[in-house]
């Protein structure tokens, strides 16, 4: 499913699938690192993206490097944004997503709020309101997993 966002060349893709492929540091351009240039994506992109950390989220966040024929979950997701997603969780859980296996060469964004605000969503937009995802997750502690710490 495709939900076209921005100007009609944007769009967030939902992929439902079993396996949980993922990347292991964030991609060049990933949108959770802070040294990525904004606003490559429309602000809608970024308020269709937001239920990925939701409490109990089923969706995951994909990775903008990755394919829709070969998807991946994204690194920086995964390391900033993904401790109250519920497919993320049991991932872990079950052994499809090692933690220490993730980790960033560079700094990112300390939550989903602070990357999508960056990228010109309005901190009041109600899509935000209900995003989590803001605690340490996969065992990785704040400093970790980042340049920063």
């Amino acid at each position: 499913m495709v939900r076209p966002a921005g100007d009609g060349k944007w769009g967030v893709v939902t992929i439902e699938r079993r396996g949980t492929d993922y990347r292991t540091e964030p991609c060049p351009r990933c949108p959770w690192r802070v040294d990525a240039p904004l606003n490559v994506f429309p602000p809608q992109v970024f308020r269709d993206s937001a239920r990925t950390t939701y409490d109990l989220a089923t969706h995951t966040f994909g990775c903008h490097g990755s394919s829709r024929s070969a998807p991946q979950t994204c690194a920086g997701f995964l390391l900033r944004g993904a401790s109250d997603n519920l497919t993320i969780r049991l991932a872990v859980v079950s052994g499809r997503i090692d933690p220490d296996s993730i980790g960033s060469p560079v700094e990112l964004y300390s939550d989903y709020r602070a990357m999508a605000v960056a990228n010109g969503v309005d901190p009041n937009d109600p899509a935000l309101t209900p995003c989590r995802g803001d605690r340490a997750m996969l065992g990785i502690a704040p400093g970790q997993g980042s340049a920063d710490g």
